[in-house]
């Protein structure tokens, strides 16, 4: 993948920058693995807005992706095509399994069309085929990983993302994730060798706030800016400060560095070291 500059024609071009695509192979999504669906915008059931600032954006259709590749075990895939998914920021494969049935799966960066993949215990290690962690050698780059074996992949799925095999003792197997988080999972888990695509995702510049709108984010306010019937921040004459010991949410909640991690949560018994701390105060956060 490369990433697309253009010439400054439009105050919106200047820093624009787009993937060039060239890993897509086809344009159109294979019917029978896509469905319509109704987005939320960020309201629950009732109705109550719990997640702000989304609405609006571009109609999608959503690709169904099989994340659980342990439910085709010992099955033969062609991969058939590589195509856009507007629900994600990687790319998506399309298989033709052996048995003539039709998945779509995430796709690792070097898988070309034609490449044959399996998702067996004793299947070699290559990108694109799918093992038990107990069954990958250390030091592998692998992603889709189970964090419950037989559930699907739930951890290491975004473009560019990897975690490492760093260790093996017992029934556990040590994976450092793509956050600096080294973790214990069951070696029964299933895994993808290789590195998921589209690795310079992070590194596109939208150049225009309309470009957040086709995706559906709307525009954040800070709450210095609002009256105070509306934040904490809120209110006073010309720039005042917050005037309080620290930022707080909407709700009068500590925020910016406050621990919201519950205090007994099972899954710290897995975790062997905890990712990297950064602020969130600034631009783009700063180590600390």
């Amino acid at each position: 993948m490369g990433i697309r500059v253009y010439r400054p024609y439009t105050p919106g071009v200047r820093q624009k920058t787009v993937s060039d695509f060239a890993e897509i192979t086809t344009a159109r999504p294979e019917k029978s693995l896509t469905r319509g669906f109704k987005r939320d915008k960020g309201r629950n059931n009732r109705g109550v807005i719990t997640s702000r600032r989304r609405g609006g954006g571009h109609k999608r259709r959503y690709r169904i992706v099989d994340f659980r590749r342990s439910s085709k075990l010992n099955i033969p895939a062609k991969v058939a095509t590589v195509e856009y998914d507007p629900n994600r920021n990687a790319r998506i494969a399309l298989l033709h399994y052996r048995d003539g049935e039709k998945r779509y799966i995430i796709h690792p960066r070097d898988l070309t069309p034609g490449t044959e993949i399996i998702a067996s215990p004793d299947a070699p290690i290559e990108v694109g085929n799918a093992l038990p962690l107990g069954k990958i050698p250390l030091g592998t780059s692998v992603h889709n990983v189970e964090i419950t074996p037989g559930r699907g992949a739930q951890m290491v799925r975004a473009a560019g993302a990897m975690a490492q095999v760093v260790a093996k003792e017992g029934d556990m197997v040590t994976l450092k994730l793509p956050s600096g988080e080294v973790r214990l999972f069951r070696k029964e888990c299933y895994a993808t060798i290789g590195q998921v695509g589209n690795v310079e995702a992070n590194n596109i510049s939208l150049g225009k706030a309309g470009r957040n709108r086709w995706k559906g984010r709307r525009p954040k306010v800070r709450g210095s800016v609002m009256n105070p019937v509306d934040h904490p921040h809120g209110g006073g004459e010309g720039r005042a400060p917050i005037g309080r010991p620290g930022p707080v949410t909407p709700w009068g909640k500590p925020t910016l560095g406050y621990k919201t991690r519950k205090k007994k949560k099972l899954s710290d018994a897995l975790i062997v070291r905890r990712r990297k701390k950064s602020s969130k105060r600034g631009r783009g956060g700063r180590q600390s």
